[in-house]
């Protein structure tokens, strides 16, 4: 009973983590729940090239220039 109680009390619970993990194992209720894996839509727009950084990143700064000029705020 004391067991019972002190895991009522959420601030009992930082307390003995473990058991916590336990309990969301052996939980009915939580393994009932329907999952699944989101990932994000977008992709990175950085492409990885190995070795070639130093091109990449001036086509960026040109890019950016371009910008710039053709808009000037």
């Amino acid at each position: 009973m004391q067991k019972q109680s002190l895991y009522a009390n959420p601030f009992a619970l930082m307390m003995d983590p473990q058991a916590v993990v336990d309990a969301m194992e052996r939980s009915e209720r939580l393994n009932r729940l329907q999952s699944r894996v989101c990932r994000p839509l977008d992709k990175p727009l950085i492409p990885h090239v190995h070795g070639d950084r130093q091109a990449f990143d001036e086509a960026v700064d040109a890019a950016a220039d371009e910008v710039a000029e053709a808009d000037p705020v």
